[in-house]
């Protein structure tokens, strides 16, 4: 077999070094990694998880090494928007948009995340990264090297935050689920 695709795309190799178990990032750094997850089965759950975004907002603005990340992907007529936005403290907020054709949402999601943590990652001073999406599952599947569809984001992804933890073991990053009903409560 010819094997000319992976030599212009190495990361769909399953041999490479990136993908076995002890080159995983998340298990490098584990401290460094949260995931918080929302449970939909209470209207108290949405309160409170509201409450705790907020709090954790105000607590981001007023602390320059935090860079808050809020991402939000939708498919409409089979066209991708994704966009993010970085709030770091007193600096004016930083929006990209992309819109791609024939994607699927978690590649779509990926991307954003993937564009929002470059971004984040870039600016000096952080060392904390709070990323704030609505659909979680797709955040964790950055960390599965098995899903060889994503892996071109998990690479990406990987070696960003790897870079990042190494510049200080202190550097961490959390992701927040807020689920699409969450707006409907605030509007």
């Amino acid at each position: 077999m010819y094997n000319r695709f992976n030599e212009i795309f190495p990361a769909f190799d399953p041999y490479n070094k990136e993908f076995s178990p002890s080159s995983w990032i998340i298990d490098i750094f584990p401290s460094q990694f949260s995931f918080h997850s929302f449970n939909k089965h209470s209207e108290n759950n949405l309160i409170s998880r509201l409450h705790q975004l907020d709090d954790l907002t105000i607590a981001s603005s007023s602390d320059p090494s935090y860079a808050l990340v809020v991402t939000d992907t939708s498919i409409k007529n089979n066209v991708a928007t994704s966009i993010a936005h970085i709030h770091v403290y007193n600096k004016p907020v930083i929006k990209t948009l992309h819109h791609a054709v024939n994607v699927i949402t978690t590649e779509a999601e990926l991307f954003t995340i993937r564009c929002g943590i470059n971004q984040a990652t870039s600016i000096p001073g952080i060392s904390k990264i709070v990323v704030i999406i609505d659909l979680l599952h797709a955040t964790q599947r950055i960390f599965d090297s098995s899903l060889y569809l994503f892996q071109i984001h998990s690479v990406s992804i990987s070696n960003e935050l790897r870079r990042f933890f190494l510049q200080n073991l202190n550097n961490s990053i959390k992701f927040w689920e807020c689920p699409s009903c969450c707006k409907l409560v605030t509007s």
